[in-house]
């Protein structure tokens, strides 16, 4: 069953779990972006540092932000939520954001302090605990795959060697709770790859119960079409420190506390498991690819090559060949890599090979802070180093999008958030032999210093540039010439030949067949394999292009021509039921928005195109009674509409934008919609956070806690300025 919602008192206060003061946390940044929760201990430092109210608010405590008068029309409530808005923008002129959700991430970064002998931060621990007690499924106290999920093994057998690991003793009620639920499912033996690898890590599991991931791919020619350089960036850049640990069988040393946790996680006795025959055993609760008849072919071969064929110079060659790329996937992030699971396996890799003070290793350690983000029920860890740069983007276009760019009021608030974009921008590419794409001129999803550009954050970061820099009050700080080199990776990311031609994926242009999905070994995710064309990203590149086709002539011919072929893309990704399936959020509701704003910026809207009229009655048709819209997660799950159990501000947004923005007629629908946004404000211009807003590889949901900011309120003050800015009900 799901996960109901969070309740209070916190189950960690009612437990009488030992805490940290609230009120010594401070969020520290840089220019860039960078995010490190740091607790201070110094009272003097307190009184000369003050919590902002941005660490208020994610800290649960009074914001002392006032209580704004009742807005009465649509654009009232728009600049009541911006005015709250506002003022959780931070110095350095981001927004910044808990990207929470996923709940196998903890695990990674408390076995690499483990298996590297790296004390943890004592606050960490205590707040770690808390997370994982308040986000525990309150029916079994087992965890799932992500906060909204069910329990399952893979969930549960982490997040409970976590608790062990960091100190709460195995009698306690969360912890008993846990493993009850845990042994009810059969035990850790069924946890799949991803689970098993870092147990195997941990000395919790035998490697020889690891399917195969042998590093030995690496050093095939590059050209093959099931090469590594081919799979999408998260899929390789995470097997490759895998790879390393698997061919090295890396082991923690055994103690009394993992002794303890092999006889707590397993329905038998440790040395009665034999392990080499749970390579396949994926609890059902858990699986969602199954193994293709293929992957297990390739598993068993890759078990008699790797036990009596391959050749040690081979195995130390593809050693050599992993260690590099290692080497490079540091050196382009500062560390911080793709993700944080490739973080850490990645500074364990760097530990074993150069040990524990090397300069390498120190700058890992260093990172693993960027990770981790404190809030009301916990610290937990975030599926990126942040979402800074795609925050910050959505937010400066609805400023401008609603007319408030041009107020007194948010005009020191829009010359920060241009300043920190200006900052994010990448000025150099990769190092060569990375397997990446240039990035010169692009913007990140989250920070400089990551690393890696996306097309849509790219696009967005680039329109909301150039709106910004519309304002007459505003210096131009990002010339047309620095955004040249953005539009020539934009145009080379675009698919053509035989991949979805037209369309754009997220990191790089599809290099590889879909049908590399066939040794998908992941078990819990689905499309991991390959980069995949997506509605949403040729979404937000046909608006940026199209911003900057009506800005500049460069380029022109090739613009015009990648928007007509997008558009093409979009059109034929729209469903016999006239929705579009969304990858990155949930789901429907968010793709269409997307999709008709990119229909809209060519013209095209529910008057004169079949396609947007399809769109709106989709939408049309799935209004609830209130007047919202609510989309479950399990929409992502089954590629079907799914209705969440109660109506979803977000959600209501999304769908309002669409049909603004298509000029659907039937004006009364809309304002329903807009009626139940504004009956969710909160006095002080804020909305509180609801359902789930975001997903990757269709099954694990992640948090996107700014959305109901600046989607609602770009709606509000949409509907103003379309039609009226009178009361509605």
């Amino acid at each position: 069953m799901s996960r109901p919602a969070l309740t209070r008192p916190f189950r960690s206060d009612r437990l009488d779990l030992p805490r940290t003061e609230p009120q010594r946390w401070k969020l520290r940044t840089d220019k860039v972006g960078r995010l490190n929760w740091v607790y201070i201990r110094d009272d003097d430092e307190l009184r000369r540092h003050p919590q902002t109210p941005y660490e208020k608010y994610v800290l649960g405590l009074e914001t002392g932000l006032p209580e704004l008068p009742k807005a009465k029309t649509p654009y009232d409530g728009a600049l009541n939520g911006l005015r709250f808005f506002k003022e959780l923008q931070l110095d350095e002129g981001l927004w910044a954001c808990r990207y929470g959700g996923p709940m196998f991430l903890l695990i990674g970064v408390v076995a690499a302090h483990y298996v590297t002998r790296t004390p943890m931060r004592e606050e960490w621990k205590v707040e770690i605990i808390r997370y994982l007690t308040n986000t525990a499924h309150p029916l079994d106290g087992g965890w799932g795959l992500h906060s909204e999920d069910k329990s399952t093994v893979f969930g549960t057998a982490c997040n409970y060697v976590v608790i062990r690991l960091l100190g709460m003793p195995a009698d306690h009620p969360v912890a008993v709770a846990a493993r009850v639920t845990l042994h009810k499912f059969g035990g850790a033996v069924g946890c799949p790859q991803w689970g098993k690898l870092f147990l195997s890590v941990l000395n919790l599991y035998e490697w020889d119960g690891v399917n195969p991931i042998p590093p030995d791919i690496w050093v095939l020619p590059d050209w093959l079409p099931f090469h590594p350089s081919k799979w999408w960036i998260h899929c390789r850049q995470v097997y490759l420190p895998m790879g390393y640990l698997y061919s090295e069988k890396v082991k923690a040393p055994l103690d009394p506390l993992l002794e303890s946790l092999r006889s707590e996680i397993y329905t038998s006795p440790y040395d009665t498991i034999d392990f080499a025959k749970h390579r396949n055993n994926i609890s059902e609760i858990d699986i969602y690819y199954p193994h293709t008849t293929i992957l297990d072919f390739v598993n068993s071969a890759m078990v008699m090559w790797e036990k009596f064929i391959r050749p040690d110079w081979l195995k130390q060659k593809a050693r050599e060949v992993v260690l590099d790329l290692i080497h490079k996937e540091n050196h382009n992030t500062d560390y911080l890599c793709v993700g944080p699971i490739n973080n850490a396996l990645n500074a364990i890799v760097v530990y074993c090979e150069e040990g524990a003070n090397s300069k390498n290793f120190l700058r890992h350690k260093e990172r693993f802070a960027d990770f981790m983000y404190m809030s009301e029920e916990g610290m937990l860890m975030m599926g990126t180093n942040g979402v800074q740069c795609w925050d910050t983007s959505f937010a400066l276009q609805t400023i401008c999008e609603i007319g408030a760019g041009d107020m007194p009021e948010f005009q020191e608030t829009v010359k920060k958030g241009l300043k920190f974009l200006d900052n994010s921008q990448f000025t150099e590419n990769c190092v060569t032999g990375s397997y990446r794409d240039n990035r010169l001129g692009c913007w990140p999803f989250s920070t400089k210093d990551q690393g890696y550009t996306v097309s849509d954050c790219t696009a967005e970061a680039m329109k909301a540039v150039l709106m910004v820099q519309k304002l007459p009050y505003i210096e131009t700080l990002v010339s047309d010439e620095r955004i040249y080199p953005a539009i020539d990776v934009l145009l080379n990311l675009q698919n053509r030949a035989n991949f979805s031609p037209g369309s754009f994926a997220s990191y790089e242009k599809i290099r590889g067949t879909p049908l590399l999905e066939l040794i998908n070994p992941a078990e819990v995710f689905g499309n991991i394999m390959v980069e995949y064309p997506y509605v949403e990203c040729s979404d937000s590149v046909v608006i940026g292009l199209s911003y900057f086709r009506d800005h500049s002539s460069y380029r022109r011919d090739e613009v015009v021509r990648a928007i007509h072929d997008a558009v093409a893309y979009i059109k034929s990704e729209q469903d016999v039921n006239g929705g579009w399936y969304g990858s990155w959020g949930i789901c429907f509701t968010y793709a269409a928005m997307f999709a008709i704003e990119a229909l809209s910026y060519q013209g095209e809207v529910y008057s004169n195109s079949e396609v947007v009229r399809r769109g709106c009655h989709f939408l049309v048709k799935r209004q609830e009674a209130d007047g919202g819209w609510g989309e479950s997660y399990r929409s992502c799950e089954t590629l079907t509409y799914v209705p969440h159990e109660q109506t979803q501000v977000v959600n209501t947004a999304w769908a309002c934008l669409a049909l603004m923005l298509a000029e659907y007629p039937d004006v009364d629908v809309i304002k329903r919609g807009i009626h139940l946004i504004m009956s969710r404000q909160q006095p002080n211009g804020e909305w509180k956070q609801e359902g789930i807003e975001g997903v990757f590889n269709r099954s694990c949901m992640i948090e996107y806690p700014n959305y109901k900011f600046y989607f609602p309120i770009k709606a509000l003050g949409m509907f103003a300025r379309k039609y009226s800015n009178i009361p509605v009900s």
